[in-house]
């Protein structure tokens, strides 16, 4: 029987270990186990698992340690690592964020949980690692059939683009709407089809980040603490750690890393301005904030769409660019757009 992924566990606690893998063996993956840090760096090293479970509290070397050096080494760099650990403290998340982490399991564990997370980042990274193969295929017969490989970049965008929903179930459909209103406005402006076709690819994975926030922190009904929302402000960054490596024809990581700058400098993640930031990004921004505000969210029913308007027209020349802004206004008020359910 062929394994479902080859997965390393790393725990000081030898009955703990056994627990992890225990379960994962009975869901078919294949296990190694490193009950050091040190150990798991050097089987790491020599045989590079598919994904990583890593305790954080171990002696001599402890998680965040054990993560920072496996992300120095270029055979382990782009291995996604889950923490697994007691910790529950958000500042101590944020940090394992910080050294590389993809996501973070608190002990104890639900079974199901568990087995959720890391299918899902399995499937996430092999998608990547697929979509990675099929742009950087240079061929003459590839060329001969552009409309295949145009549709299977777009299946393979979509693909990636689900994995966020799935975990984040209140903006389904978010990445969808906010594409086709980006194409729109990429139309409006007159912009060729070649850059069209990039707008419309980075916004159906602007928020693929989020697959690095816990599930919990994107469907928390309440107000953010500021950790949980300097957390959720890293899904621009993640975006671009996920995408960029992959050669498409298009910027499409540093759209989606900059689609939540703004003009005046107060976006985040670097704080850019005016021309600095793409204007593809521009134009995914203003799409995104507009489907954004018209939607349903958990902390808040839909503000509907004259409000999101009138957001966009009050700060057009501040925040958003003024000829994108004015697209967005001509596209509802003169030619009758309307979001898609």
């Amino acid at each position: 029987m062929n394994s479902k992924g080859r997965i390393l566990a790393v725990d000081d606690t030898p009955a703990s270990l056994k627990l992890l893998n225990d379960l994962l063996k009975a869901e078919g993956y294949e296990v190694r186990s490193a009950i050091s840090g040190e150990l798991a760096l050097r089987a790491a090293a020599i045989d590079p698992p598919e994904l990583i479970l890593l305790d954080i509290r171990m002696p001599d070397m402890n998680g965040f340690e054990v993560c920072q050096r496996l992300k120095a080494m270029p055979e382990t760099r782009d291995v996604p690592v889950i923490f697994v650990s007691a910790v529950t403290e958000t500042d101590e998340k944020v940090q394992g964020f910080e050294f590389g982490a993809v996501d973070f399991v608190t002990k104890p564990y639900q079974r199901n949980e568990l087995l959720a997370r890391v299918r899902t980042h399995l499937e996430l990274n092999r998608l990547r690692n697929h979509l990675e193969e099929l742009v950087q295929q240079r061929t003459e017969a590839l060329l001969a059939s552009e409309q295949r490989l145009r549709t299977s970049r777009l299946d393979s965008i979509a693909a990636l683009a689900a994995m966020v929903e799935l975990r984040d179930p209140y903006t389904a459909g978010h990445q969808r709407r906010v594409a086709e209103l980006a194409v729109a406005l990429a139309r409006q402006l007159q912009l060729p089809e070649a850059q069209v076709e990039g707008i419309q690819l980075a916004s159906v994975v602007h928020d693929v980040g989020k697959i690095r926030i816990p599930a919990e922190i994107l469907s928390k009904p309440g107000r953010l603490t500021e950790l949980e929302f300097a957390l959720i402000k890293q899904h621009a960054q993640a975006g671009y750690e996920i995408l960029k490596t992959i050669d498409f024809p298009w910027p499409i990581a540093r759209i989606v890393q900059q689609h939540h700058e703004r003009l005046d400098g107060s976006g985040y993640p670097d704080g850019l301005r005016g021309d600095a930031i793409l204007l593809e990004s521009r134009i995914v921004a203003v799409a995104d904030v507009v489907e954004a505000m018209h939607s349903h969210r958990p902390y808040r029913p839909g503000l509907g769409i004259e409000v999101a308007l009138d957001e966009i027209a009050k700060h057009r020349g501040q925040l958003y660019d003024p000829d994108v802004a004015d697209a967005c206004l001509a596209l509802f008020h003169e030619h009758g757009y309307t979001l898609a359910r």
